[in-house]
């Protein structure tokens, strides 16, 4: 099973177990956002090749559609530059990035973990619930063609 039919199965089953339906807009939503698992890419991207295919969907729609998609642990949103970011979501349960501030390729790394209970102990009475976590820079393919 190819990584887009992997993420299509997991994806109608997650969906399934919360209720949710699956419909062709969703499909392609998920098959835009896995074209290129290794760089995010901006919203309004995701959003007008949509809106191109299906006319009738509203921007909401689509941020909601890719909210749920987050909460299932099917992608990742993150903000950049006043632009929102979606990409598939790693295979990792919990994992970190180094994103090439040069092409936008990301890249996992292993990160020992880390100690919830020392920051909460930190904020009285509150629950952390996620954190993140990106080292930037250049990867080594960019930096290999710049010192060409």
């Amino acid at each position: 099973m190819g990584d887009l039919e992997k993420l299509i199965s997991d994806a109608r089953a997650k969906l399934k177990a919360n209720h949710m339906h699956w419909t062709k807009q969703r499909e392609m939503m998920l098959a835009l956002v896995s074209k290129d698992p290794e760089h995010y890419q901006d919203i309004t991207t995701v959003d007008q090749a949509l809106r191109k295919a299906y006319p009738g969907l509203s921007h909401d729609t689509i941020y909601r559609n890719l909210k749920a998609f987050e909460r299932l642990e099917l992608v990742e949103l993150r903000q950049h530059n006043d632009q929102m970011q979606v990409k598939y979501r790693c295979d990792a349960a919990h994992h970190h990035h180094f994103i090439c501030e040069v092409c936008g390729r990301v890249q996992e790394i292993k990160m020992p973990p880390l100690d919830m209970q020392f920051y909460e102990q930190q904020l009285p009475g509150a629950k952390i619930t996620g954190h993140t976590f990106e080292l930037r820079g250049i990867c080594a393919d960019c930096r290999a063609r710049h010192l060409k």
